[in-house]
């Protein structure tokens, strides 16, 4: 008898069994659990995902910091909160709720693996209508000492709670994290820059990725304040960022909605569409390296879990910049689409690769036919003339969201340079602005600030108008090794002009007031 035909007589399509027993996981597990590999905005994405399962409309991310550096990182939501089980059944590890058909929450790990791939101390801290406030404490010490969990003290559960009164009313959720590693190794001094860069780069990604949320009924902020003084330093509302977000499509006849018939999910639609050419809208620039924005937008349950790419189904080229099709997954589980646990990219099995390539619009015309007008569009686009715009120092903290994304619509930024900040400080009362340029920062005369703000107490990015023509006019006197008497003497004047100009402004308010 030959080899295989022995294989034949004895293959068995399920292995027998004897037995069973349970095996908890090892203490060791904890070093993988803290080891996912989670970005920091990954991470706090995931954070959201619950807050908006439960129901929320509201969440703020908050960093808390003092003089000298960042201390804890918060997600505050108004969601349906959780009792003293619903604790406990949050904080185990392995332990996987019953989600429903529109969740974003998927395998029940989130909380903790993106929680403490970030941070050695994870805190929730929750109330419902029904049930006073509790709270639950996991470290990565207690993972390995057996998987404890600690039950955080009652009364400083309710203080956490009242602190956030305005947002968590009747019920809400607060995840803390603390000792966070990334915090830790900011230098003193560095805060200022950590923090902007850290932010920018959070508010880019949950615009994006939270996107049909944020257009929406979810309002989502990121705020910044001082644990000693108890002010506010800084507060910006994340705004969607649309991938499809173009005013006029770059072909005619687009977007598009092409069939795929894809063995396993049913025939799947995806919605074509080309950007057009030279776009600088934040929807096109800010996802990411030219070819990383082109393919396929795949979206679960209104929350886009990856951002571009051909999945297999051919590489990216320069040519398909401007080609985005957008995918909504099936509702229902089948074998051809995976996510990742992170929710940053989906992996296909060959039939959507197949069913792709079979795919035609309702007119008969094929896949491969948008292909083709996607790169004529970026070829004709590619063949006009555009004026070469030099680079500006990117824009940094104290200026409107809004404004610093149209600064990055239409100007490229200056590479290895620290953002320019604007803020208020004390001045000589002849002098409206200074500037600091060890520190790249544009300093306002504070005594102006009620003017500008008619009166009213301004937040961090106030007087949009006049920090952005500051900003833009003084590009040229920072990232300079020698600092040349004409530009000291403009300064000079420019300065003595927009005096007379904020007393002019004052007088105006006090007239209107009076």
């Amino acid at each position: 008898m030959t080899h295989s035909a022995s294989l034949t007589a004895s293959w068995q399509y399920d292995v027998p069994v004897t037995d069973s027993t349970h095996l908890p996981p090892d203490a060791g597990y904890a070093k993988a659990l803290t080891n996912q590999g989670y970005s920091f905005e990954v991470a706090v994405a995931d954070l959201i995902d619950n807050s908006i399962d439960a129901g929320a409309d509201s969440v703020v991310v908050h960093f808390l910091r003092d003089a000298d550096r960042i201390v804890s990182l918060l997600v505050v939501d108004n969601g349906q909160g959780m009792d003293d089980a619903g604790l406990d059944n949050a904080m185990t590890v392995g332990r996987r709720r019953n989600y429903g058909g529109r969740a974003l929450g998927m395998y029940g790990t989130g909380l903790k693996a993106a929680s403490l791939s970030h941070a050695r101390s994870l805190t929730v801290i929750s109330r419902t209508k029904r049930s006073r406030a509790g709270g639950r404490k996991l470290t990565a010490e207690g993972i390995e000492d057996g998987f404890r969990c600690d039950t955080v003290d009652p009364e400083f559960a309710q203080r956490q709670i009242d602190t956030y009164d305005g947002l968590i009313e009747w019920h809400g959720t607060i995840v803390r994290w603390d000792r966070v590693r990334a915090f830790e190794t900011v230098s003193s001094g560095q805060s200022e820059q950590y923090l902007s860069e850290a932010i920018s780069q959070l508010e880019t990604h949950l615009g994006l990725y939270l996107h049909r949320f944020l257009s929406g009924t979810l309002k989502l902020d990121i705020a910044v304040w001082d644990v000693e003084t108890g002010d506010e330093t800084d507060h910006i509302s994340v705004e969607p960022l649309d991938p499809f977000g173009y005013k006029v499509p770059g072909w005619a006849g687009y977007p598009r909605v092409f069939t795929a018939p894809v063995e396993g999910a049913g025939d799947v639609r995806l919605q074509a569409h080309i950007w057009p050419a030279k776009s600088k809208q934040a929807g096109f620039r800010h996802i990411g390296p030219l070819n990383e924005r082109q393919g396929f937008y795949f979206y679960r349950n209104d929350r886009l879990v990856q951002a571009g790419g051909w999945n297999n189904l051919r590489r990216a080229e320069g040519h398909l910049a401007l080609a985005r099709i957008a995918v909504d997954l099936p509702t229902d589980r089948d074998q051809v689409f995976s996510l990742t646990v992170k929710k940053e990219g989906v992996q296909v099995t060959p039939a959507f690769t197949r069913g792709v390539e079979k795919a035609a619009d309702a007119t008969g015309s094929p896949f491969i036919a948008y292909l083709a007008d996607a790169e004529a569009a970026y070829r004709e686009g590619a063949s006009r003339s555009a004026i070469e715009r030099l680079p500006v120092i990117a824009p940094g903290k104290g200026l409107d969201p809004k404004v610093k994304r149209t600064i990055a619509e239409e100007l490229p930024f200056r590479s290895g340079e620290d953002p320019i900040s604007i803020e208020w400080a004390a001045l000589p009362e002849d002098r409206f602005f200074d500037l600091d340029r060890d520190n790249h920062a544009i300093l306002l005369n504070r005594a102006f600030r009620d003017d500008f703000n008619h009166g009213r107490r301004g937040g961090s990015n106030d007087a949009p108008v006049t920090k952005t023509l500051l900003y833009l006019l003084l590009q040229d006197c920072f990232g300079l090794g020698r600092w040349e008497r004409k530009r000291a003497d403009r300064i000079n004047y420019w300065n003595s002009i927009l005096l007379a100009s904020a007393y002019a402004q004052r007088e105006r308010r006090l007239r209107g007031s009076s």
